[in-house]
């Protein structure tokens, strides 16, 4: 009876630790491919398609900017309000990444960095010229590839 009982035991942890290994590691547990969210998106990952609606977001609001004020603005707090950017994104953490906004004289710098990089999460960078950067070995630059539209 004793050795049963141990059996049980063992038995008992041991599902209990495949369970927590599968709880910590989604795709194993059957966690589905990235779904582009429309024909020609760029995103490897739903973090990723977040990180570049607000990329876009931003770029639209300093195009319609510089539009009515006749230069491009100088910080995240002068877009509120301006095409669809919310006060929530002047905040510098984004989701899974950080934001780093740089006005420069007749233009801006944007870099979006995640918190983990991998191939599901590049790092980004957009200026006024309007093509977004992207990278997945180090922080995007200007000279990192151009991602596809």
């Amino acid at each position: 009876m004793k050795t049963l009982g141990r059996l049980m035991r063992r038995w008992a942890a041991l599902v209990t630790l495949g369970t927590i290994v599968l709880a910590a590691t989604p795709r194993l547990a059957g966690q589905t491919a990235y779904q582009p969210k429309f024909p020609g998106d760029p995103a490897h990952s739903d973090s990723e398609a977040v990180a570049l609606g607000y990329a876009r977001t931003l770029m639209r609001a300093q195009h319609l900017y510089k539009k009515k004020n006749g230069q491009y603005a100088t910080s995240l707090t002068q877009l509120v309000h301006v095409g669809t950017f919310t006060r929530r994104m002047t905040e510098t953490q984004q989701g899974d990444y950080k934001v780093n906004f740089h006005p420069r004289k007749d233009g801006f710098e944007l870099t979006m960095i995640p918190k983990q990089p991998d191939a599901d999460h590049r790092s980004f960078y957009a200026n006024e010229k309007g093509a977004i950067h992207g990278d997945d070995q180090k922080t995007a630059t200007e000279d990192s590839p151009v991602l596809k539209r």
